[in-house]
């Protein structure tokens, strides 16, 4: 696999991830205004969540056997990329949320009764994955 695929994956994720941060940050306590601060706070925010990104296309690697699954990734990679994008999302926003204290919602975040984490950042990592690889594969012009 050579590093520019990673470093293009990791690189697009951040870029959406981070409109998305800047997008939702109205949820979160302390972020309603728009400040140098918040842009960096989202700029780091979209650090984890290219992590993540990475993590899921390191998943998908290792259970789908190929490294460039996400090019065409079918029916089993995008399940794998949706599956794997809410486990992380629940886990982190779950973790940040309810052990660590990280950050607290407005009430405008509409959130899961049950479990009382945002709605928003989950659909964050439900969506930007797969809209991720479709980008860094159309750019490698290797999509369908």
């Amino acid at each position: 696999m050579p590093a520019y695929k990673l470093i293009s994956v990791f690189v697009v994720a951040v870029l959406l991830n981070y409109l998305w941060e800047l997008a939702q940050a109205p949820f979160y306590v302390g972020m309603e205004a728009y400040s140098a601060g918040l842009f960096w706070h989202c700029f780091v925010a979209s650090l984890g969540d290219g992590i993540m990104v990475l993590l899921i296309f390191g998943v998908g690697w290792i259970t789908l056997r190929e490294p460039d699954w996400f090019v065409r990734p079918a029916v089993p990679g995008y399940l794998l990329t949706l599956t794997a994008g809410l486990v992380l999302a629940l886990v982190v926003e779950w973790v940040a949320v309810h052990i660590l204290n990280r950050w607290e919602y407005t009430p405008s975040m509409p959130t899961l009764p049950v479990l009382h984490i945002g709605l928003v950042p989950i659909a964050q990592m439900l969506v930007l994955p797969s809209l991720t690889f479709h980008i860094v594969a159309v750019s490698l012009g290797k999509s369908r």
